[in-house]
């Protein structure tokens, strides 16, 4: 594994649980925060991707 993609998935791994914990502030349903911290880290990945470059 490489330092790019460990620091890709990293920031993807923070970035859904942020949005997995503020989504289980505002409602407290376990399955809709992983359901939003699921779709926020996928979309920080393809995020971080395009950005980071090789």
């Amino acid at each position: 594994m490489t330092v790019r993609t460990a620091v890709i998935l990293l920031l993807a791994f923070i970035i859904g649980l942020l949005a997995g914990g503020m989504s289980y502030l505002v409602d407290p349903s376990v399955p809709a925060a992983v359901l939003v911290g699921g779709g926020a880290a996928g979309s920080a990945l393809l995020l971080f991707h395009s950005v980071i470059e090789p």
